[in-house]
């Protein structure tokens, strides 16, 4: 091999080390993301409780996106939602979830987004466009 030929592979050679280990700490510093998926009204106290230990679990570090569509999106009525499901959802946004609704499943409710508790967001191109493009950005998914 000649001296070029070296030095060339050795700078490459370094140039990948450098390369591999920027990329690892930036995986290092991003926070996990996991989007849960929740339309049965069945599991919403369920759902929210693996939300709490999952905050609980990571020490707080991850970011969680509920996407809330279908007859589950009726436990998180104002007017109408269990003492139970309200404080727990607002402890949860507090640690930073960001719950959204379905804008469909409100239409088809006839669910304001104010009827909602507080902290929600719509979904406005639907709660399954909203998680596919929540997995489009590297969100985990779950549907307990």
């Amino acid at each position: 091999m000649r001296r070029r030929d070296i030095f060339r592979v050795v700078l490459a050679g370094a140039g990948t080390l450098l390369g591999l280990r920027t990329a690892a700490a930036a995986t290092a510093e991003e926070k996990p993301k996991v989007a849960y998926h929740l339309s049965d009204v069945d599991k919403v106290g369920f759902v929210l409780g693996n939300i709490k230990n999952h905050y609980e679990g990571t020490g707080g570090n991850v970011e969680i996106v509920l996407v809330v569509h279908g007859p589950a999106l009726a436990a998180f009525k104002s007017k109408s939602a269990s003492g139970a499901i309200s404080s727990r959802l607002s402890g949860l946004t507090q640690q930073g979830l960001s719950p959204y609704a379905c804008a469909n499943t409100m239409r088809g409710m006839d669910i304001a987004l104010t009827d909602l508790l507080d902290g929600f967001h719509a979904a406005d191109r639907g709660g399954v466009v909203k998680l596919a493009e929540l997995q489009r950005q590297g969100y985990a998914y779950l549907r307990p």
